[in-house]
């Protein structure tokens, strides 16, 4: 919906719990017109920077790359819940055509999963070897924006088990050539011997983090390394060790354990000063427009309302790199809530109004 002159609203504005007076015109927070025709679009409610799924994959589904029209619905059902910014972690299909349409949130994307070969779901990535890993990462590095995705960790069916994909050296130089591009690395990773090597090559954030171990959290802490857990994702771990237990039961107990101790993990990582990200997974297993649901789970780690609405909302988009408040000159993306969703997350899965580039969109 196109909207023309100048839109007010009135509310309590996060993250600073003020009640406010906010105006939208051309897609853009601005001042207090002087005389303009302004329309009051609500008033009452609670103010939030638009929402943000820091893991979703537009783009897939379970069998691999899909068509145009799938795209746009999966964006669609994004944008209803709010997530009018995604940080797409790996997608096979090419979703560029999304920057041309203004009703569609914004994508930060990682490029293609780099995967090692026959260590991933079929279809979803490059599948090389570690000594083309360099030329791999900087391919993606110029295809994306910003961001690059590894996949870490994998069942290797001769060991029966979680192993790490890449040896240190090949880390080592593929991670430091994405840094001199300025991209920022990710990897994919579910148990704990693959993050020493990662942790070690410079790596900027960590998916999942089912294997974090106490010795490394300082050190994740004290160079920002970040953790985007998928709570939601992480529900289907006894699903697939109960698949693969007839077969690699060694890797479906190791499934079992990381699911048994992933919040007392991923809790200690909060604690310890780990910057914990909103992340759904969207676009595999799991359906789009969850991230309501995510910044609700993020509160089992010890996260309080706050804090897990600033990991699915401002705080994600300041470590993005996207305008984090609703200021005049920022982007007039936001959403509108009846109760404070700080105090009562669940309001997140309800919202009043969505405004995307000034537009409002639901």
């Amino acid at each position: 919906m196109t909207e023309t002159g100048v839109l007010r609203l009135v509310g309590t504005v996060l993250p600073g719990g003020e009640r406010q007076e906010i105006h939208l015109s051309g897609g853009l927070v601005v001042d207090r017109p002087t005389a303009a025709d302004v329309s009051t679009l609500h008033t009452g409610g609670w103010i939030v920077p638009g929402l943000v799924d820091a893991h979703c994959h537009i783009g897939l589904d379970q069998h691999g790359a899909v068509d145009r029209e799938t795209q746009e619905q999966q964006a669609i059902t994004d944008r209803a819940a709010g997530a009018l910014l995604v940080r797409d972690a790996g997608s096979a299909a090419d979703t560029r055509w999304i920057d041309d349409r203004e009703d569609l949130p914004k994508i930060i994307r990682a490029g293609r999963h780099i995967a090692r070969s026959k260590r991933y779901i079929r279809n979803y990535g490059w599948e090389i070897e570690p000594d083309e890993l360099v030329a791999y990462v900087d391919q993606e590095a110029r295809r994306g924006d910003g961001w690059v995705k590894l996949v870490g960790d994998w069942i290797d069916r001769d060991a029966g088990d979680l192993t790490p994909c890449w040896p240190a050296e090949a880390l080592n130089a593929a991670i430091a050539r994405a840094h001199e591009l300025g991209a920022r690395v990710t990897a994919h990773v579910f148990g704990e011997h693959s993050l020493p090597d990662l942790l070690a090559a410079g790596i900027d954030c960590i998916e999942h983090g089912t294997g974090l171990l106490p010795d490394m959290l300082d050190q994740m802490a004290e160079h920002g390394v970040a953790v985007v857990p998928t709570l939601i994702q992480l529900e289907n771990f006894p699903q697939y060790a109960d698949q693969a237990e007839a077969k690699f039961p060694v890797y479906s107990a190791h499934m079992r354990d990381l699911y048994d101790r992933r919040l007392e993990r991923l809790r200690a990582a909060y604690e310890a000063g780990v910057p914990v990200y909103a992340g759904t997974d969207a676009g595999g297993v799991l359906g789009h427009g969850l991230v309501a649901q995510e910044i609700q789970a993020l509160t089992s780690i010890g996260m309080s309302g706050q804090e897990a609405l600033s990991a699915g909302s401002w705080g994600a988009r300041e470590w993005l790199g996207a305008p984090s408040t609703l200021q005049p000159g920022d982007p007039a993306d936001l959403v509108v809530y009846d109760e404070d969703p700080r105090t009562n997350p669940a309001v997140l899965t309800h919202p009043r109004l969505i405004v995307l580039r000034g537009r409002i969109v639901s």
